[in-house]
Formats: structure tokens, sequence, C-alpha cells
């Protein structure tokens, strides 16, 4: 249910904004909240982030209020926005604008600011009416020219207007406002996205918006129905079905969802969301290929596809998974993971085995492979090559191979201490001289 009155959020805004506001209200214009602010307070999350519109004041004016509170900083000139921190806050201020599409990409609009706009004509610029939304301030009282509220409160996604077509963004937005809002879109949006291309993004803006949609708290399978609406298959056709189903990777990228907490790092998180996002696809090319296209980060397009390419010797062995998940299994798999904390992820969420397996399978996995000390890291070699060298073995291609011989030993299982390590060592260099 939504909330029925703003009034009780006048605690969780800053003081400074109200007094602002007065300023800006003695001066003969208005301001209001706007945006993602008006939308997650109206589903209860109180959101630190505050974007302001100015109405009826022109940027000078605007200036000199501001300069009371701390030093506004003019950083988007030719979009009319003023940052000001002050006292460790951070505020937007924004003049009422237009957005004409002149050329191509997400730079090829002309913006022009109109100090006398209404909130209706400036909220035309917006993409989705949950976005449209505005609080007057310091009355908190909701502007909602586009009906926001109302398709928050029957979990609908709608543009606001024609002009949502002008930024193919918007697209890849909606499958990450349908995931983190749970919000189905509305027909008549499907139908618009599905006559845009989305040739014109760059890939570092495809990237974020795929973060958001995986990474943020919500239902990827949300986002994953309104990418199938839409018909982005045609954009990024590696996403395929899981298992034949695309219900089966709805529920995969759900549970992960929640799993991702678990996971120690950012760049590990989107390694995973990415590797279960492309369980479906027909192989390993496709994999890279979606990844190359979207991102250049290193460790994203090595190990994803180690991941990707793993997962079925993983779901094979989990079968019988007393036998399967070996000694020497699972020290292998360490090693070509860098570790199996991921892989517990992959396994512990995924629909294509039975969820009664899964829970025995997971615990098992977890608990055996850190009895052999490689869950959080792959196993160190026992033997170095100062060992060999300290042992009067000259530098050069008998170093790398007995460390080699050493190491595959050590996977086995054959060689388990430092020491062991060491008198095979000498017992090879013995052999050599020998010779």
């Amino acid at each position: 249910m939504l909330i029925s009155s703003f009034k009780a959020l006048e605690k969780e805004i800053p003081k400074t904004l109200f007094d602002i506001s007065k300023e800006i209200r003695a001066a003969g214009g208005s301001s209001y909240l706007v945006g993602g602010f008006v939308r997650d307070a109206m589903l209860g999350t109180v959101s630190r982030d505050y974007d302001v519109e100015v109405y009826g004041l022109d940027a000078q004016v605007l200036l000199s209020i501001l300069q009371q509170f701390g030093r506004p900083n003019l950083v988007g000139k030719a979009f009319g926005v003023i940052h000001l921190m002050t006292r460790g806050m951070d505020f937007d201020f924004s003049f009422p604008r237009t957005e004409n599409k002149i050329g191509e990409g997400h730079r090829g609009f002309l913006v022009e600011t109109h100090l006398h706009l209404t909130f209706a004509e400036a909220a035309l610029r917006r993409d989705f009416t949950v976005n449209a939304m505005g609080l007057s301030l310091p009355e908190l009282e909701l502007s909602d020219p586009y009906n926001g509220k109302g398709d928050l409160e029957q979990k609908i996604l709608r543009h606001v207007s024609p002009a949502f077509a002008e930024d193919s963004l918007r697209v890849l937005r909606g499958v990450q406002f349908a995931s983190r809002f749970s919000l189905t879109l509305a027909p008549e949006t499907i139908a618009l996205c599905r006559s845009l291309s989305l040739a014109d993004l760059s890939s570092e803006r495809i990237f974020e918006e795929f973060k958001k949609w995986l990474l943020k708290p919500g239902r990827p399978s949300l986002g994953l129905d309104a990418f199938l609406e839409m018909d982005l298959s045609r954009f990024f056709p590696e996403i395929g079905p899981l298992g034949g189903s695309f219900e089966k990777l709805g529920k995969f990228l759900d549970a992960i969802s929640l799993e991702l907490p678990t996971i120690t790092d950012l760049t590990s998180e989107e390694i995973l969301s990415f590797a279960v996002l492309l369980s479906g696809a027909k192989n390993e090319r496709e994999v890279k290929a979606f990844l190359s296209r979207i991102t250049n980060e290193v460790n994203i397009l090595r190990k994803t596809p180690s991941l990707w390419k793993f997962a079925p010797r993983l779901l094979e062995n989990a079968k019988n998974f007393k036998q399967g998940f070996s000694d020497e299994f699972l020290r292998r798999a360490s090693v070509e993971l860098g570790g199996l904390r991921l892989a517990l992820a992959y396994l512990k969420c995924n629909p294509l085995l039975e969820e009664s397996l899964r829970v025995d399978v997971a615990q098992y996995f977890k608990q055996k492979s850190q009895e052999l000390g490689v869950f959080d890291n792959p196993p160190e070699p026992l033997l170095k090559g100062a060992d060999l060298l300290s042992l009067g073995l000259k530098p050069g291609k008998q170093v790398g191979k007995i460390l080699k011989e050493e190491f595959e030993l050590q996977l086995q299982g054959k060689i388990g201490t430092p020491e062991v390590a060491l008198k095979f060592a000498k017992a090879k260099i013995g052999t050599l001289t020998s010779i």
C-alpha cells in the first residue's frame, strides 16, 4: 500500500532544504522535490537523492539564495543544474526544461530551460509516469499530472508521452524499473518500445542499465518479463531460456538476487549475475560476444565465461554429489574459478536441480570445500621456485616443469605438506643430476 500523506516525511528531509525553499518562495519562485525521491517515498523508502526543480526564478537569483547556505556549483550549465553541498549533504537544483532530439546518441538533444513552464509541461520530458511526480516545498503536497500514483498502485510502468522515444536508453530503464519496483509494462509502452532501436546506445550506458537490473534489490524475473515483452532478444539474442524455459531463467535470477548479499565484492556479484543471465546461451562464443559488446572490464570478460563454462560439470557432478564432489574435483574447481563461493551460489539457486537436492548439495559442497581450505581461495602451491634454487637447481625450464608436476600431485591429493613437496623436489633433482 502506498503512503497517503507526505507530512510524515518532514523529519526525513533536511531542514536546510525547507529553509532554501522558503527563500525561493519569498523571491517569487516555487520548488518541487522530483523524480526518484517522490517515487521511493510513495513506496515507503526514504531516498537520499534530493533533486529539486525550481520554477519562476532565473539562475542568478537562485545562485544568490543558495550562496546563503553553502557554495553552489553550476555543474550542468547547458542543462541548468546547480549542485549545492552544505553540511555534508548534497542537493541538485535544476530549472524546468524541454528536450528535443536533434542528433544521434544521448548527447544529440537540444536542451532549453524555460522559467515559466508549468510542472505538467516540464514533466512531459520524463520517462515514466512514476517518475513524473513532484512534492511542493515546503508544503509537501503532491503534483501528479500523469497519474503516476495510480500507476504505482496498479503496479504499472507507463511512458509519459511520445517524447519517450527520443532516448532509447529508456527501453532498458523499463527493464530495470520493472525489476526493482515489481512493475508490469503498460501495453502501449510495450508497443512503443518494440518500435525502437538500441543501435545508438553506447556500451557503457547499456552495461549500467543491465547492472541495475541484475544487482539492485528487486525481482529480476519481472525485468526479464519486460525484456521479453519488448522483444529485446532482437538486440541480445544470447539471453536464452534455461533448459528451454524462460520461467526457469527468471527463477534463477530471483534466487541469485537474494544470494548476492553473501558475495564479498561488487565484481564477483557482476560475474555471478551475468553468468546466470547468460546460463541459457548456446555456447561460450555467445557469452563472450555478449559481454564484449557491453563492457571492457577485464575480470568480467575473463571470469564470467569461466564460470559459465564450468557450470555444466558442477550440475552433472551434483546429481551424485558425494562421489562427484571429490577432493580432487573441488581443488581443481577452485583453481579454475578462483575459489568456490560463486560456484556454491550457482548450485544453491539453480532450478535445474530439484530444490530438495539443492539444499543437500550446497551444504555438502560448502562444508567439504571449507575443510579442504579451497572455498574462499584456490590452493597455493606448496613448492616454490625459490625452494628449487636453494636445492642447487639452476634457473631454466626444469624449474617450471618440476613446479607443475608437484602442483598436479598436490591437486590429486598425493602431496599434502611442504615437507612432502620438498622431498619430491629433492628426488626429482637427484634424478636429473644422475643422468
